[in-house]
């Protein structure tokens, strides 16, 4: 237990004086400075509580929990209570609350964390803008995972940065769930990696992310205990794929299965699960085949558990003959020979002074080394997929330009299981890891700071687990480095280990000898003792895979697995793919000597803490409420037990005796200076002193170098900046004003000039007219009258050579569109004005964005939105935003159409409002998914798009499509048309004549010109929901057949 001292009195000189306007720190807050002043709650901030014990503490927590009020505040420090229940505190209303509102007014909440760290990143929080990091912690089942998604969803939300990049983030946590998250016996969506995801920021805007993982618990693909399942994605495709997909795949019954322990009861949750998996691969930008590759080698996987070995006479072991069906369907699966996998598990072929030697398998080798290719291939995959999601979540940002990241770090939990294996080892190790930077940050920072500015306060003891810590890591006798030196020696055994352990950790207080038939030993965590069983420990320490295995993949016809076998492993334990094209960013290269899995998490660790601390911390402790995940059931041991050993009462007490907020004055005086309002303000001690005064705060102290302040204090000061910024607007809004009044009396003095100057000119024309006039009347008096003469016929007005017929003058444009083309709907004989006529440049340049469209439609869409040679009657083609609406005014109510936008390449949904007509942009992603801008579903094709909102509404108005509006007159463009297109986009002749008549008018059909060009140009057909899938691999086919012949022979044995 450390302990440091803080005194009541403060020496800011060194000489025990105090200067006018400081306030001595007694520990309390005053009147008026809750952190929620309008809420009323006295409770919600448990730093404020008048009599702090580890039962009031408790009892605040529970009163709150019960009230559905699962937030709490210590001081800056976040308490989140697992409700294991959806609760109604999360829609885009809080999140735009607490993204405009002043937190201090609002309840405690997680969208206040994340909005506290976004305002530090840019400096809004009494800091310079320094990178940020958000660390929640806890056990398994307190609601990590959930508290990641909710911050994801607030950050990206209040950044307003691109949609498409948004909904990229906010899909890649449900993917990563797929693939890393398994139930366990404490929690039904345990994660079982870690995951640090790095939002990168640029102007106050997303664009663009980065997903580190950490220790895969790979050993779940093959081996599950009593209680548990293997990871969510098996569920998935085994229950939640259609019948046709299974045969394309090569699945059977799921209760076939050996990997996944039978058969479940849960199909509706796997269902359900299947499609946000593949609607995630989709908005995040995966293409067809990718996904194809990744489910057949999934089930691959499945297929290679089912093969079990027999004996032989001769020595060796060789595939019993019930599974042969099984060995062919995973070779087929996996895009190698039959014979190849065969030899890979029945014996191993190393080389030995250039002399080959293969060592036949036992049993248990065989069976080892089956479960080691399936928890090779299958940790191979998921790195992959994160290095995929990196790929396409680097967004529009310049890898040598300045970004800012925030941090969210979502590890698991402590554990302490009945049997605790290595894996659990990594876990509880990276948990002691987070509690020591919380420790570092908490307590150690703020002791230094104390002790090099002479201050002095009551004690506050902790528990430091740096201890704990040098027996993990510490060189060269911590348990791992004896782990790595023990793995290094080809006899060396996990009891020998345990040994070596115990000879040279007997004396540490944290470890303890266990003596049993399984050799293990006992560490004193900072959460309690846990018992390590070591069997296995060396084998998943090495993770090593034979050569002949790595070269079998190596040359699969499945891109997928040979782009996993050819990759290299970093120093973290990170796939890296080789690219021949182009070459990654940040891409580290994996060592020439494999590493152990020990020292690739350790050097991980390593990593992510370098990134932490350089970043600033802000803190989440999730609290498990019950250990049966029953909605909002207390179990008061249960809750005490995680206050103890989180150190939440010691948290409480130096956040409430304590200053958390140590700014120097260089960086005070540089973001508070301006309260000064005056320039050229000094970022000295004076400027610091005056500027506090001004704001008239207390409670706050002044050091050598630096101030501080209550947590609290930080703000107060930014409630100050922002009433001086609220007053710069106005001023900004008053004087921008008079500018305008100026401006406009001055145009206004103008214009009454240049009337009265033309009104000068008019009454002069006048004149000039009536004298005119006048002396035409004084000779027509003079001269005689002649006769009358009859005038001749009008002559009529020609165009061009003048023999043309007679035309109606060109009325004014309605609406500044360019030139008409065969997608505009054109009404008869209206004239066709070049845009370059109206706009010039801007008109140019719009034209030519314009062909590009329609090129790109042409090239890419025309033949898959097709059908029958015919589209659909819901498309117009490129009509204006005005021409839509025009078409929609005289329709019902949820009627709709689908038109090319002019700008960009993608499409437009007009739907008719109860009010209004609203417009809805239809991205095309670059893996051909269509998706409506805000929305979080995928799909293959247009028409299923449209199908899918026939049934479900867009958000956020939940606006069901009705009925389409067909195109005017029968109207569709056809071959021809496009063929009219590609000549003038190639000639580059906007006014080119269009080699179809024009449309008939709307009452009238016009079926003669579609059925004309329909029988010159052959019919394509609209392809299916999904893009066309290949056929079913012809081995896969057959082994499926004779697994399935196998299983009924052996059905009706057992049945006689």
């Amino acid at each position: 237990m450390l302990q440091f001292t803080m005194a009541s009195s403060v020496d800011t000189e060194g000489a025990g004086t105090r200067p006018a306007g400081d306030t001595e720190a007694t520990g309390t807050r005053p009147a008026g400075d809750s952190l929620c002043p309008s809420t009323g709650d006295p409770g919600s901030d448990a730093a404020l509580l008048p009599d702090l014990n580890e039962m009031r503490l408790l009892e605040t927590l529970k009163s709150r929990f019960l009230e559905q009020k699962i937030y709490t505040y210590i001081g800056d420090i976040l308490v989140a209570m697992n409700p294991f229940r959806e609760l109604p505190m999360y829609g885009t209303e809080v999140s735009d609350a607490y993204g405009s509102k002043p937190l201090v007014s609002l309840p405690p909440h997680i969208f206040a964390v994340a909005d506290r760290a976004y305002s530090a990143l840019q400096g809004g929080s009494g800091g310079s803008p320094r990178n940020q990091c958000v660390v929640i912690s806890g056990d398994s089942g307190a609601g990590k995972t959930e508290s990641t998604k909710l911050i994801l969803k607030h950050l990206v939300r209040r950044s307003r940065g691109s949609p498409r990049l948004g909904q990229q983030i906010l899909q890649v946590n449900p993917l990563l769930e797929a693939f890393g998250n398994a139930q366990t016996v404490m929690n039904q969506n345990s994660s079982r990696f870690g995951k640090y995801i790095q939002l990168r920021f640029r102007r106050g805007a997303v664009r663009g992310a980065k997903i580190n993982e950490y220790l895969l618990e790979k050993s779940r693909v093959s081996h599950q205990d009593a209680g548990e399942k293997n990871f969510h994605v098996f569920y998935y495709i085994l229950y939640g794929s259609g019948r046709e997909e299974k045969e394309l795949y090569g699945l059977l019954d799921p209760a076939m299965y050996r990997y996944i322990g039978g058969e479940c009861a849960e199909h509706d949750q796997w269902v359900s699960g299947y499609q946000r998996v593949c609607n995630a691969m989709r908005m995040v930008g995966f293409q067809d085949q990718e996904e194809l590759d990744l489910k057949v080698v999934l089930s691959g996987i499945l297929s290679l558990g089912n093969i079990t070995f027999e004996p032989q006479e001769a020595g060796g072991v060789s595939v019993s003959a019930p599974t042969v069906g099984w060995l062919k369907a995973a070779a087929g699966q996996f895009g190698v020979q039959e014979k190849d996998l065969n030899n890979c598990l029945v014996y191993t072929t190393s080389l030995t002074r250039g002399e080959s030697i293969r060592r036949l398998h036992t049993k248990q080798q065989a069976e080892d080394s089956r479960d080691s290719i399936a928890r090779v291939i299958y940790a191979r995959v998921f790195g992959w997929i994160v290095t995929k999601v990196n790929e396409l979540l680097v967004g529009d940002l310049d890898a040598k330009a300045d970004f800012q990241e925030i941090g969210i770090l979502d590890i698991f939990g402590f554990e302490n299981f009945s049997v605790n294996r290595f894996e659990q080892l990594c876990i509880n190790l990276a948990n002691e890891q987070l509690q020591n930077f919380f420790n570092h940050h908490i307590f150690l920072m703020e002791q230094q700071h104390y002790r090099e500015e002479g201050i002095n306060q009551e004690t506050v003891a902790f528990k430091n687990n740096q201890a704990v810590l040098d027996l993990f890591l510490a060189r060269p006798w911590g348990i791992l480095c004896i782990l790595d030196e023990q793995s290094s020696f080809p006899l060396a055994s996990d009891r020998l280990f345990v040994e070596k352990l115990t000879s040279s950790c007997r004396a540490n207080p944290h470890f303890e000898q266990v003596r049993g038939k399984d050799p293990g030993f006992i560490i004193l965590h900072y959460a309690g003792k846990v018992r390590y069983t070591v069997v296995g420990f060396l084998e998943k320490n090495r993770d090593t895979l034979p050569v002949n295995i790595q070269g079998l993949f190596m040359d699969s016809v499945t891109s997928l697995l040979s782009v996993l076998f050819t990759a290299s492993i970093s120093r973290t334990g990170t796939l890296t793919p080789v690219q021949r094209d182009k070459v990654l960013i940040s891409q580290e290269r994996g060592p020439s000597r494999k590493m152990s899995v020990g020292a690739q998490f350790r050097k991980s660790l390593s990593v992510l803490m370098e990134k932490m601390y350089s970043s600033s911390p802000h803190f989440i402790r999730c609290i498990k409420p019950n250990t049966q995940k029953d909605p909002l059931v207390l179990e008061t041991e249960v809750i005490l037990n995680q206050l103890r050993y989180n150190g939440l009462m010691e948290t409480v007490r130096i956040r409430r005796d304590g200053f958390s907020w140590r700014p120097t004055f260089q960086e005070f005086a540089g973001r508070f200076g301006i309260l000064l309002r005056r320039p050229d303000v000094d970022f000295n001690r004076e400027s610091c002193l005056e500027v506090l005064r001004g704001a008239q705060l207390s409670g706050w102290h002044c050091g050598v170098t630096r101030l501080f302040f209550k947590y609290w204090h930080q703000d107060q000061l930014a409630q100050c900046v922002s009433r001086l910024t609220a007053a710069a607007v106005v001023l900004q809004k008053r004087y921008k004003a008079l500018l305008c009044r100026r401006k406009y009396r001055k145009l206004l003095r103008e214009l009454k000039s240049q009337q009265e100057r033309l009104r000068l000119e008019q009454e002069k024309e006048a004149v000039r007219e009536r004298e005119r006039l006048q002396e035409e009347q004084r000779r027509a008096a003079s001269r005689p009258v002649p006769a009358p003469r009859k005038r001749p016929p009008p002559s009529k007005v020609c165009s061009g050579s003048g023999d043309g017929p007679s035309r109606q003058p060109v009325p004014r444009p309605r609406s500044q569109l360019v030139e008409l083309s065969p997608f505009d709907n054109p009404k008869p004989d209206s004239p066709r004005v070049s845009l370059t006529a109206v706009h010039g440049k801007e008109g140019k340049k719009k034209m030519l964005q314009r062909r590009k469209t329609l090129l790109w439609f042409q090239e890419t869409q025309a033949d898959k939105v097709r059908s029958d040679g015919a589209f659909p009657t819901w498309l117009h083609g490129m009509i204006s935003r005005r021409d839509a609406e025009n078409f929609l005014a005289d329709k019902g109510l949820g009627d709709f159409l689908i038109r090319i936008s002019q700008n960009r390449a993608g499409y437009i949904l007009t739907y008719k409002g109860p009010a209004r007509c609203r417009h809805y942009m239809i991205d095309v992603q670059p893996n051909g998914c269509y998706v409506i801008l805000g929305e979080d579903q995928a799909h293959w094709t247009l028409e299923a798009l449209v199908r899918y909102y026939h049934g479900t509404g867009i958000q956020p108005y939940g606006e069901v499509l009705a009925e389409p509006c067909g195109a005017v007159a029968n109207w569709e463009p056809d071959s021809e048309e496009l063929k009219f297109l590609t000549k003038t986009l190639s000639l580059g002749n906007e006014n080119a004549p269009s080699p179809y008549p024009a449309p008939c008018p709307r009452d009238e059909p016009g079926p003669q010109r579609i059925h004309q060009a329909s029988a010159d140009v052959p019919k394509k057909k609209l392809p299916e929901t999904s893009p066309p899938r290949p056929h079913l691999h012809r081995s896969i086919r057959i082994a499926m057949q004779e697994i399935q012949q196998a299983s009924t022979l052996s059905a009706k044995n057992t049945g006689t």
